[in-house]
């Protein structure tokens, strides 16, 4: 095992894979973020209602209830 670290540099191999693990856990981050079950930032999205929709709801009730 000691004879791979005469092929690299151990302080760059070390530095190399902090690198990379972070950049993976920022992707993976981002990935889990952009998820409605685990946005933990936003919250689940709601359905957007609009006032028109509300409005057409209602007049639609009472014309149906008289």
């Amino acid at each position: 095992m000691w004879r791979i670290w005469l092929l690299f540099d151990p302080r760059r191999a070390l530095v190399a894979m902090a690198g990379f693990l972070f950049t993976l856990a920022i992707v993976i981050h981002f990935i889990v973020l952009s998820t409605d079950r685990f946005n933990w930032i936003e919250g689940p999205s709601a359905a957007i209602v609009s006032q028109a929709d509300v409005i057409e709801v209602h007049v639609d009730t009472a014309i149906k209830l008289g």
